[in-house]
């Protein structure tokens, strides 16, 4: 998982696209007020962990997300179900309605949209 730091990167690479680090700084202004060094420091490690990608641009290092936000939220979310409910998405769906994060009809729609993309051939994993 992201922490806070890491994900605004990532929400100021997501919303042009790509950036560099100083345009990464200017994004995180004025909420997070960082050194140059500290902001190519989180850079290094969102692309370490496979986050970014970087291409040269003349001597400026230009970076890209290699993963959507919902790429990486389900991510995150699939690391939860793993370590908190022994690896069951039932058991994860039935705690979310249980905590009311879910309601039935929520959890219903749901299945009928996930229904549907198998039916199309967009079904994801088992």
């Amino acid at each position: 998982m992201l922490t806070e730091l890491q994900q605004a990167v990532m929400e100021v690479i997501w919303s042009g696209g790509e950036a560099t680090a100083e345009q990464v700084r200017e994004g995180l202004l004025p909420a997070r007020p960082l050194k140059d060094s500290s902001v190519r420091t989180v850079l290094r490690r969102l692309e370490a962990r496979g986050y970014l990608s970087h291409r040269v641009a003349g001597k400026t290092f230009v970076y890209r997300a290699e993963l959507p936000p919902q790429g990486i939220a389900a991510s995150a979310v699939r690391r939860i179900i793993e370590r908190f409910c022994a690896g069951s998405t039932e058991q994860f769906l039935v705690g979310m309605v249980d905590e009311q994060v879910l309601s039935v009809d929520e959890l219903e729609r749901l299945a009928r949209r996930a229904r549907g993309k198998a039916k199309a051939g967009g079904g994801g994993r088992s």
